[in-house]
């Protein structure tokens, strides 16, 4: 496998509606010595406040809640698609119940920063958190956005500068 290099945010040419939407990616907050990660298929890229930023979205019921809440970085690890199996397995089993580490064979790395990402990635996004909003269902304009909530927990919305960024 070829090493990562840092790229600028602004260097990438992949699609974000496939790149989130469809291949997925982990989301990652904590430490070394404690962390949890979790597939996520919402969010998306873009520029904000002059910086370069990812807003993920992540549901309070969700163990990688409360790292995101207690923690200033988060990472985005992005795989091909020889990792579906991966993605799947960190997305239906919750870090409380099981080790996704060790389930899934991945290996955490350390960024320069205490972020936490996979080896095996073929892009990696590290964010520090600038922002975050909770959902408010009285402020949807489509009452059909709605049929996301059956369970009335809604995401909260946490927007991230990219201050690293490695591509394959």
């Amino acid at each position: 496998m070829e090493p990562m290099r840092a790229i600028s945010p602004a260097a990438l040419t992949e699609n974000t509606f496939r790149l989130i939407g469809t291949d997925w990616m982990l989301v990652t907050a904590g430490a070394k010595n404690s962390f949890n990660t979790m597939t996520a298929s919402w969010g998306g890229l873009g520029f904000l406040w002059n910086r370069n930023v990812s807003f993920i979205f992540v549901r309070p019921q969700r163990h990688t809640y409360s790292f995101l809440e207690r923690h200033d970085i988060f990472t985005l690890s992005f795989f091909d698609e020889t990792y579906r199996n991966v993605l799947q397995y960190c997305g239906s089993k919750s870090g409380k119940d099981v080790d996704k580490v060790s389930e899934t064979k991945i290996t955490p790395a350390e960024t320069g920063q205490g972020g936490i990402y996979f080896s095996e990635a073929r892009l990696m996004l590290e964010c520090r958190k600038i922002y975050y909003q909770d959902i408010i269902p009285e402020n949807f304009l489509d009452q059909k956005i709605a049929d996301n909530y059956s369970l009335q927990d809604y995401h909260r919305m946490y927007i991230g500068e990219i201050v690293t960024c490695l591509s394959r």
